[in-house]
């Protein structure tokens, strides 16, 4: 598990009418204490894989204040250093650190130990993790999240198999040895809900009151838009939004799953005790949310000889076409069609269900395919980045005049990362990474336009 830090840049310039031009966005349309700010991945950025005392974690990268994963393996004292140097400098330098505790990285001995978030025991080693950091940072870092996008890790590792660990059922994905599709992805969300809130009540249990910090959760999803207006389509659109931000979402507002998943998945789906309800229930100060793309949702019949899988049990056919016009641009990255004004419905969307809690977009952001021909000066020119930010931003604010508590937007990403199952080959940074040339950094045109537009 591993620190991911969300930097973000203030400006204190005061709130001034809103243009209807995404074109002339401007920092002074917003409120002065809205953040702005950029995210960045310590799996995805640091390096130094072997150094500094950390341990594997499942994607082979390294974590680095608990190498054993465990209290009773001890405390890495100089990754707890580095990270007290790394705070302490973004405090001087003026910006308010965002930590994040776990970005997809589990540690490797854990998931040889008992199999990880697919076991109840990881809720206490979580909380011994957590609690360790809040205690050794907590007097500067002054919001915290526990964990990032829980439905990207209980897919992609569980269900479709494609990220770390690499379990799903061998219908998901062919040669695929370990895992079930159909149980593995609900059991592995139960246990991070769990973990959180086990989190959050030891932070506020011993720490929040004398630190007077905030801390949360973020929940990635898309927007969904019915494939046509027929009632079958407008109930699944439903439906698949359940399955992605309901999820997750619920339990946090409500104490128990949506109704649908409870229908559709049956036994499979874990249930909370009332005391684990209690805890889940409430146990955010604010809500991160991080918004790239949306889709399309289609009803689709059900069948008895399908194979008992997330990937079918909402019963929705998702896509990015309808009768031949794909629903926006499509970007680097096989999965993200930009689709702008989907980041306001979903502020609205979570306003009306879930009772208008306080947002903040955690990430937001495009790619490009890394084509290694172009010449540096070239690859700095991305307007199609520069013109993303714009339409999202503007759509937040949007969404801010029609009275949703959202409080900040941070651009994913500070620099070209290692993108998990794309590895390089795509970049999502506002500043160029030369992999050829020392990792030397160059601001792009987009990084340009965002410091105009911070002054503005």
């Amino acid at each position: 598990m591993s620190l991911l830090l969300m930097i973000f840049l203030l400006s204190s310039t005061v709130a001034a009418r809103a243009d209807a031009n995404p074109g002339k966005i401007a920092r002074s349309q917003f409120p002065r204490d809205f953040l702005f700010g950029t995210a960045s991945s310590a799996y995805q950025y640091e390096g130094a894989a072997r150094e500094g005392g950390r341990g594997p974690s499942i994607w082979d990268a390294f974590t680095h204040t608990h190498p054993g994963g465990k209290l009773s393996g001890g405390v890495n004292m100089e990754g707890i250093n580095y990270y007290n140097n790394l705070i302490d400098k973004l405090i001087s330098e003026g910006i308010e650190p965002f930590v994040t505790l776990f970005h997809w990285d589990s540690p490797q001995v854990l998931e040889q130990q008992y199999g990880g978030f697919l076991s109840q025991l990881i809720v206490e080693d979580f909380k011994d993790y957590a609690s360790i950091c809040f205690r050794e940072f907590g007097d500067r870092v002054k919001y915290w999240i526990t964990f990032n996008e829980p439905w990207s890790f209980s897919i992609g590792g569980y269900s479709s198999g494609t990220y770390a660990p690499g379990r799903c059922s061998s219908s998901a994905k062919p040669g695929c040895s370990m895992g079930d599709s159909g149980r593995e992805p609900y059991i592995v969300a139960h246990n991070q809900l769990l973990a959180h809130a086990a989190a959050v009540q030891v932070y506020r249990d011993k720490y929040q009151i004398e630190q007077k910090g905030k801390i949360s959760i973020t929940i990635v999803s898309n927007w969904i838009i019915p494939y046509s207006n027929s009632k079958e389509d407008k109930d699944a659109s439903k439906r698949a939004l359940d399955f992605m931000y309901g999820w997750f979402m619920d339990p946090l507002t409500k104490g128990h799953y949506p109704l649908s998943m409870k229908t559709l998945v049956g036994s499979r789906l874990p249930k909370f005790t009332k005391e684990q309800a209690r805890a889940v229930k409430g146990s955010f100060d604010f809500i991160g949310l991080n918004y790239y793309s949306a889709r399309y949702a289609r009803n689709t019949k059900h069948n008895s000889n399908t194979k008992e899988s997330y990937s079918t049990d909402s019963q929705t056919d998702q896509r990015v076409e309808r009768n031949g016009t794909y629903i926006g641009p499509k970007a680097g990255s096989s999965w993200l069609y930009i689709y702008p004004r989907g980041i306001e419905e979903l502020l609205l969307y979570t306003k009306k269900t879930y009772n208008n809690p306080t947002i903040y977009i955690t990430e937001n952001g495009v790619d490009e395919i890394n084509n290694e021909n172009l010449p540096l000066q070239e690859a700095l020119i991305d307007n199609t980045r520069i013109e993303f930010y714009q339409q999202h931003i503007f759509y937040v604010q949007r969404a801010l005049k029609q009275g949703v508590d959202v409080r900040g937007y941070f651009a994913w990403s500070l620099f070209d990362n290692f993108e998990w199952v794309d590895g390089y080959s795509v970049r999502f940074g506002l500043n160029y990474i030369n992999y050829k040339d020392g990792l030397k950094r160059y601001p792009k045109r987009s990084s340009q336009w965002f410091q105009k537009f911070l002054h503005h």
